[in-house]
């Protein structure tokens, strides 16, 4: 179990927010009840991800998925016409949120989905593809920046998986921390044992870029099989622009302000179960400019609308985060309203895994 180092505040300070949390539960309680007694309301959202992401036909690309989540980079590939091999998650709602959008998917989830108990040698000659995003604590700032101290840190068996199936490619992504200097020494040396077999590329890339209403920065890694003779160049995707601003993307009226949101913060960190989707003050400044709360997300669109926000501002239910995330509204997110915003805050958006599928299948896989 990790252990969870509480922030440096004043019992003062905590008291305050100890008792707005109550006052917020208690309106909440009011709200849900108000909500019973509603029809359920539409969304007026004019955003469909899923026309960013036709479905292609089937390339016969075996693909293994590991730290899979809610399943962004999942269905990404899969709506780009990649074979799911088999998907690894040890949190149990998120293996039952893949398992709930395709019942004919392998989803080792729980205790069978921790990759540092897999066996990969059975399945050696299966996979042509290996993706995933190792967790992003270690190298975040709501992590802590441990780096490899963080036994969260799964860079290690990443590269056991990839070592030990020796697929074609690979494809990592984590948080951008994960380029700071204060890594360089655990960067570098990951990288070259990569580079042992692999043409490996790191790149950057802006979900805002894909047409997902967010600005939501990442790193990928991808590794080319050296035997292949190729390596992968991501111009083509740094140059990509399609954009769209999180107000129009909702269907809200227009207030004279719009833009990208603030990227979503990952709800599944720390000791509360929380549904605030800030994560820091810059971006709550930011979705107050918006005039959007970012404070408390509600499980639908009814209940939303019977709880007013303290600065009239417009709160958000959980299908609209998903939206501005990039996930089309017909996939499903199982457990607690915190526990499917920590799904899709923690995603890599599905429009940017869609495009790298495609360029990684067009350079590699078909060149």
């Amino acid at each position: 179990m990790d252990t969870y180092i509480p922030w440096d505040i004043s019992d003062e300070k905590r008291q305050e927010y100890a008792h707005s949390s109550r006052q917020s539960q208690q309106e909440r309680k009011l709200a849900d009840a108000r909500a019973a007694s509603l029809d359920d309301i539409a969304l007026s959202a004019a955003y469909k991800p899923e026309l960013d992401m036709p479905s292609l036909p089937s390339n016969g690309i075996r693909t293994l998925s590991l730290f899979s989540g809610g399943g962004g980079m999942d269905l990404g590939f899969d709506l780009a016409g990649y074979e799911h091999h088999s998907s690894y998650e040890i949190l149990e709602f998120a293996g039952k949120t893949l398992q709930h959008n395709r019942p004919n998917w392998v989803v080792n989830h729980s205790k069978d989905g921790d990759v540092k108990n897999a066996n990969w040698i059975p399945i050696k000659g299966e996979v042509d593809f290996i993706h995933g995003g190792p967790p992003c604590q270690p190298f975040s700032i709501a992590g802590r920046r441990s780096g490899a101290a963080d036994t969260r840190d799964m860079f290690p068996e990443f590269k056991r998986a990839v070592d030990e199936l020796t697929p074609k490619a690979f494809l990592a992504e984590n948080v951008t921390g994960f380029l700071s200097s204060k890594f360089s020494d655990y960067r570098e040396k990951l990288l070259k044992s990569f580079r042992k077999r692999y043409n490996v590329t790191v790149f950057q890339l802006s979900s805002a870029n894909f047409g997902v209403p967010q600005d939501r920065r990442r790193v990928f890694i991808v590794g080319v099989k050296k035997s292949l003779g190729k390596k992968f160049i991501p111009t083509s995707l740094e140059r990509f622009s399609t954009s769209r601003q999180v107000r129009n993307a909702l269907g809200l009226p227009d207030n004279g302000v719009d833009g990208y949101a603030p990227t979503l913060r990952c709800t599944l960190s720390g000791p509360r179960q929380t549904t605030s989707i800030a994560n820091s003050t810059a971006s709550v400044d930011r979705w107050t400019e918006l005039g959007i709360w970012p404070h408390g997300v509600s499980p639908n669109r009814k209940t939303a609308a019977s709880f007013p926000t303290k600065n009239q501002t417009y709160r958000l239910c959980v299908p609209e985060c998903q939206l501005i995330q990039g996930f089309p509204l017909s996939w499903h997110f199982v457990g607690a309203v915190y526990q499917r915003l920590g799904m899709i805050g923690n995603s890599v958006c599905p429009p940017v895994a869609y495009q790298i599928a495609k360029e990684i299948e067009n350079q590699v896989f078909n060149s």
